[in-house]
């Protein structure tokens, strides 16, 4: 995966600026192009905000992640076997303003829990129709016209369909703002419809060793000597990049960096996208929180692998036992808990202490704080008005080309299907080139 002692070449074809997954994605289809592909990455390992770092022997995420199976760009890509997966149960335990915790899940995918999730009080019944309605609408609509659909907010999407209120501010709005790190829930319609649609239909699991395995797998079928850590792109210019270790000359450049980032070196080309943060903490307890599972009359030790969210609409958007799903993300029997808040800045601890005590319905005084991971730019916002079919240009002329979660959807799905598109654009680009004579071969001398 690291490049060879030999360092950076010269000229390739395509260098790809960034190996997070679109740039991943990106070098992947060039080279099973036969094309030569070089990534430059700055950082000190492939995944970009898809990371996951060892601390204390704990698998701590870049902040919270889910691996929603549905996506069809990521079962097209990857081995979802080789990843191990640990499945979380679709579905949430809100506590609500008064204090009472309500679980419920999807009657079709966990029917055992369907007596309990249609006669909790939390959502009533008409609410409870329209949120199937809703859900039959997302899997029966083609997503190619969902992505086409006449576009508002999401909140106002929900008010159409006569969600707001109770329905809205207890359940929807706490969870998906774990889902679009959207305040005020103002993501185009567009984009909530297809994300609905993907939990409709996918597990939500997590690698055995951590989200960062999915980036890893990419980045193990490149070519040896693809990707170069430690390698910083300063300048982008048709036909070239520069870097610390020297310029590269290529038929076709992708700026796969990060939105912000892609924008500073693409001096204007692209607007830098609006994004949304969020903060993550994690804790380790040795006595799990929350509700158990039950092993026939007895009482399990393992608690449930079930996101809690905020009803009340307090500073934590969800807080989820990791290791209820993903055992492996321990290396003893403590357990791993995730806690994430809105924004770039974490709660103070006596703040999220009393909420977590709060939330989990006990004391968490004993749990210690193992990190805190901000994500200043966890997701591009994706508000309206979109482009319809929800993709942004990528070809910016001149062989320049842009990739990322910012061209397309805010999710895996949208990273992997942008380095994929970006890359056979960057393709055409030099199949034309090589027709023509007019995109000049890099590896000759200029």
């Amino acid at each position: 995966m690291s490049s060879p002692p030999a360092g950076l070449p010269d000229a390739v074809d395509v260098v790809v600026v960034g190996a997070g997954l679109a740039g991943l994605r990106a070098a992947r289809t060039v080279a099973r192009a036969g094309r030569s592909v070089v990534v430059c990455e700055a950082g000190d390992g492939v995944g970009g905000r898809v990371r996951t770092d060892v601390v204390d022997g704990f698998l701590v995420d870049r902040g919270f992640q889910i691996l929603n199976t549905s996506y069809p760009a990521l079962r097209a890509v990857i081995d979802l076997a080789a990843l191990d997966l640990r499945s979380f149960l679709p579905g949430a335990a809100v506590r609500d303003a008064d204090g009472r915790l309500h679980r419920l899940a999807d009657p079709r995918r966990v029917p055992s829990w369907a007596p309990r999730t249609a006669l909790d009080p939390l959502i009533g019944p008409l609410a409870k129709a329209r949120l199937a309605a809703l859900a039959l609408r997302s899997l029966v609509v083609p997503p190619s016209r969902q992505a086409r659909a006449p576009e508002r907010s999401t909140a106002e999407e929900l008010r159409r369909w006569g969600l707001d209120g109770v329905p809205t501010e207890a359940f929807l709005r706490p969870f998906l703002h774990g889902v679009l790190a959207d305040p005020d829930l103002e993501t185009s319609s567009r984009v909530f419809s297809l994300f609905w649609r993907s939990f409709a239909l996918g597990d939500l699991t997590l690698p055995s060793r951590g989200i960062g395995a999915l980036p890893a797998q990419l980045a193990a079928r490149l070519p040896v000597g693809t990707v170069h850590l430690g390698t910083p792109v300063h300048r982008v210019a048709p036909g070239r990049v520069e870097t610390p270790h020297g310029p590269v000359r290529a038929g076709a450049v992708i700026v796969a960096a990060e939105g912000t980032a892609a924008a500073e070196l693409l001096d204007g080309r692209v607007p830098a996208p609006r994004t949304f943060a969020l903060t993550t903490h994690y804790h380790v307890t040795a006595e799990p929180p929350g509700p158990r599972t039950r092993s026939g009359a007895e009482l399990d030790h393992r608690p449930l692998p079930l996101l809690h969210l905020d009803g009340a609409g307090g500073p934590v958007v969800n807080t989820l036992v990791l290791t209820a799903g993903a055992p492996s993300y321990s290396p003893d029997h403590r357990h791993l808990v995730a806690s994430t808040v809105l924004g770039p800045e974490p709660l103070a601890e006596r703040d999220l202490r009393r909420e977590l005590a709060r939330l989990w319905g006990a004391p968490v005084g004993a749990w210690d704080e193992l990190a805190t991971v901000r994500v200043p730019r966890a997701l591009p916002a994706a508000v309206p008005p979109t482009p319809p079919g929800l993709r942004h240009p990528v070809d910016l002329g001149d062989g320049l080309f842009v990739a990322g979660d910012h061209r397309d959807t805010p999710s895996v799905q949208g990273a992997l299907v942008s380095g994929r598109r970006t890359a056979q654009e960057a393709l055409r680009f030099l199949a034309a080139g090589t027709r023509s004579g007019a995109a000049p071969d890099p590896r000759r001398p200029g």
